[in-house]
């Protein structure tokens, strides 16, 4: 999957380094009122102009490996054993997460967009089991979270088309996805129904609010701003815990270096808490831990609340290319510079993001054409 997702990378930087360089556009291949050009990945990225919609559909393929403690490599090998609570009977190989996310927005006014989004996941990791069983890939997959998100602008130099503006994101993650995922495919009957590790659920199973503040600038032919984003979990779900607060920033910047086409990079910081508690078919039914008794050990890491979250820095580098009008395809390739984890867990390894964005005016909108001309007119 990872080296064919490089080779649809390499074909499509080819085409646009080999694609006449006449002119640097000025509005951006998005358009001039939303701030011009913005990564895809950013939430708020691709603001349509006022009375229009946009549409966006990302694929992401994710690979966490190896172990890390901390800042340190943790060989996966060395963590299993007995249930004594520094070895386990189950420990994970690597992780493969693929998602497809899907969004729609309007822009009210000129300073006021809505959107919406939400994501069909799918887990796949291997993991090693202690003994004669040997090992099996743990598997989920399901709807996730859904987004409504409301993007107003605050500030701006230029009403139409802004060299910089600033805006705040507010809105809320509501629990669409699942949190009682069980295990399907486990080789041994004992475990078959019995509820899976956080991060194979599909959803946070709460009403997560969303705050953030964007800046966007722009001196032709670059593009650059900021994101900063807090995630909150405020409250319990049904089993009983939440995921930790989470906080982001991202930094980017942009080379608008032919009239469709421009290349990106972007470092994105994350600060994410541990969980609040056990779920509560561990810790009531005791579920993940040893002789199904929520008084023993865990039988791996996973089922642990303290083995999640902590610092991850991220840089990415991409492009994107205009093949028709209001139409963008992106593509963007991600790795962590640092992790510092609460450990043992997962680190993370690499990601790639393809994505396609457009935009529909409406009759209200400043660029709608209309229906074409009678060709007995000539033009």
């Amino acid at each position: 999957m990872f080296k064919r997702s490089v080779a649809v990378f390499l074909f499509i930087s080819s085409l646009v380094v080999m694609a006449p360089v006449s002119a640097v556009a000025y509005v951006g291949l998005c358009c001039a009122h939303c701030g011009g050009n913005m990564p895809l990945n950013i939430l708020g990225g691709g603001v349509p102009e006022t009375n229009e919609f946009r549409f966006k559909i990302s694929q992401s393929w994710m690979r966490m490996s190896p172990y890390k403690d901390g800042t340190k490599n943790v060989d996966p090998s060395t963590l299993l054993g007995a249930n004594n609570g520094t070895t386990f009977a189950a420990v994970p190989a690597e992780m493969e997460m693929f998602m497809t996310m899907v969004s729609g927005a309007y822009s009210f006014t000129d300073d006021f967009a809505l959107m919406m989004m939400t994501s069909y996941v799918r887990n796949d990791m291997p993991m090693l089991l202690n003994g004669a069983l040997g090992g099996f890939v743990m598997q989920s997959e399901g709807l996730g979270d859904t987004k409504v998100i409301g993007k107003y602008r605050l500030f701006t130099d230029d009403h139409l088309a802004p060299s910089k503006q600033v805006s705040a994101i507010l809105g809320v993650s509501a629990p669409t996805g699942r949190i009682d995922i069980g295990f399907q495919n486990h080789p041994s009957a004992v475990f078959q129904g019995t509820i899976l590790p956080y991060r194979m659920q599909t959803s946070t199973g709460t009403f997560d609010p969303i705050m953030g503040l964007t800046f966007q600038g722009s001196k032709d032919p670059y593009w650059y701003g900021a994101n900063l984003q807090y995630t909150g979990r405020w409250y319990d779900n049904s089993q009983g815990y939440h995921r930790g607060q989470e906080v982001a920033l991202d930094l980017y910047g942009m080379l608008q270096f032919h009239p469709k086409a421009l290349g990106q990079v972007q470092l994105k910081a994350t600060y994410e808490d541990k969980y609040s508690d056990e779920p509560y078919d561990q810790r009531v039914k005791g579920e993940g831990h040893a002789g199904f008794n929520s008084k023993n050990n865990f039988i791996s890491p996973l089922f642990d609340p303290a083995n999640y979250g902590g610092w991850k820095v991220w840089a990415s580098g991409g492009f994107q290319f205009q093949p028709w009008n209001l139409q963008v395809v992106e593509l963007m390739v991600s790795w962590p510079i640092y992790m510092n984890l609460n450990g043992p867990q997962l680190a993370d390894d690499w990601k790639i993001q393809a994505t396609w964005y457009w935009e529909v005016p409406t009759k209200k909108s400043r660029r709608y054409t209309g229906l074409k001309a009678p060709s007995e007119l000539g033009f």
